[in-house]
């Protein structure tokens, strides 16, 4: 742009003719619609036309001889030169902030800037153009506000079952940190046998077979006992009217405080998988072994030791670990009757206990067991493999020691192991 003249400020502007017109470049953006401004490659204005005056209310020398706190981009120099320096690395950029006018009112503007060169193919110039979102930008800031403040839980799904976005309140409600529960599937945090009704309503959701739901169901807090949850779930539809996300409110039901109940849960069961600790175990082995005499049945005890799991903790952070844990935990009452006994002792170590008609029946459970256990996962959003070597012992005899069984088994099971790494 060679040659330069000045507008009605004084201040000198680069000037070009207009290849069929003479008409100066400014004179043009003068009667422009479209809110604008050429900025020198330091970054400085050097002209403002007056719809871009009208927008921010204030005059041109205002907006040309910029006050120290940089009246011209409302987000101060540091954004203003971001963006300069953006537009002439990549030849243009876009970037949304805030301008205060003089009788104090907030708008929102879109700039995107591109690049000017010279005769000869330099930069010379920044040609800035404003966008009026003022209305969207107070939509953003008042869902902020509303999401921030909400007095119950609130959380973006999406149409997988993944928290997008959590609330401080869902936050505390379940006791994990924000960055935890966008790592994890709401079934992460379910507890075994509440899972199908929470996968059947994400099911409806998504297929735009209903627009609302509502669920109750037991989500796991981080401390282990089991909270129970109202959960209302909303659709919201893309451009093409196809569902894209859920907005979802949690609410606690009842007074959110550890009751007796909650309490002799969590003497009773592991707080990570809920399944049965080892004092629960010890017991529910006396009743199975109780339960052989008069019978012609076995008594299986099955011990499932997880193969890798201080990798994964090492590679992708515990959670990863834990969410292996409770796929583990969810395979195993899978793969098991309802009159069985499923446990961790804690560490990767699980114990199965199940009556069964016979040795072959239980030699069966084991396969199975196995097999449930080796099995490709996702474990705080990183695909990994789960597995596990599996021993078993077995016995007719109500006076077996449940010790003695627990031990037999523990010894197959890393006979098992050592077998198959020598394979």
């Amino acid at each position: 742009m060679p040659g330069s003249s000045a507008d009605r400020s004084g201040v000198p502007v680069p000037t070009t003719p207009d290849r069929e017109g003479g008409v100066e470049w400014h004179a043009v953006f003068d009667q422009a619609p479209v809110p604008t401004a050429v900025l020198d490659v330091q970054g400085r204005p050097r002209y403002v036309n007056p719809a871009l005056c009208n927008l921010l209310g204030r005059g041109a020398p205002d907006l040309l001889q910029p006050s120290p706190h940089d009246s011209f981009c409302p987000a101060k120099a540091v954004l203003r030169h971001a963006v300069v320096g953006d537009t002439l690395a990549r030849g243009y950029a876009v970037a949304e902030t805030w301008y205060q006018k003089p009788d104090g009112r907030i708008v929102w503007v879109r700039l995107s800037g591109s690049v000017i060169n010279d005769t000869v193919g330099h930069p010379c110039s920044i040609l800035f153009q404003a966008e009026d979102v003022t209305t969207r930008g107070s939509c953003e800031t008042l869902w902020d506000q509303c999401f921030a403040t909400a007095p119950i839980g609130m959380a973006l799904v999406d149409l997988q079952g993944y928290w997008t976005s959590v609330s401080d309140t869902l936050c505390d409600l379940l006791g994990y940190r924000r960055d935890e529960m966008l790592a994890m599937h709401f079934s992460d945090l379910t507890y075994p046998g509440d899972e199908e009704q929470g996968d059947t309503a994400l099911a409806d959701l998504r297929a735009g077979r209903a627009k609302t739901g509502s669920v109750e169901k037991r989500y796991r807090h981080k401390d282990g006992h089991p909270i129970t949850v109202l959960i209302r779930s909303s659709v919201v539809t893309g451009p093409d009217g196809l569902p894209s996300f859920l907005v979802s409110h949690y609410e606690a039901i009842g007074n959110g405080r550890m009751t007796d109940a909650h309490l002799a849960h969590l003497a009773l069961h592991d707080p990570l998988t809920g399944l049965a600790n080892r004092a629960l175990l010890a017991d529910r082995l006396r009743h199975h072994l109780a339960a052989l005499a008069g019978s012609s049945g076995v008594l299986a005890v099955l011990v499932a030791d997880l193969d890798h799991l201080k990798q994964v903790n090492d590679r992708y952070g515990h959670l990863a670990g834990d969410h292996l844990l409770i796929a583990a935990a969810h395979a195993l009452l899978g793969g098991v009757g309802p009159g069985a006994t499923v446990a961790r002792l804690g560490g990767d170590e699980f114990v199965v206990a199940s009556l069964v008609d016979d040795i072959p029946t239980a030699e069966a459970l084991r396969d199975r067991i196995a097999e449930l256990l080796n099995t490709k996962t996702t474990a705080a959003g990183h695909p990994v493999d789960l597995k596990a070597s599996v021993g078993i012992a077995v016995t007719q005899a109500p006076t077996t020691p449940p010790k003695e069984l627990l031990h037999s088994a523990d010894q197959d099971m890393y006979s098992r192991k050592k077998n198959s790494r020598n394979g």
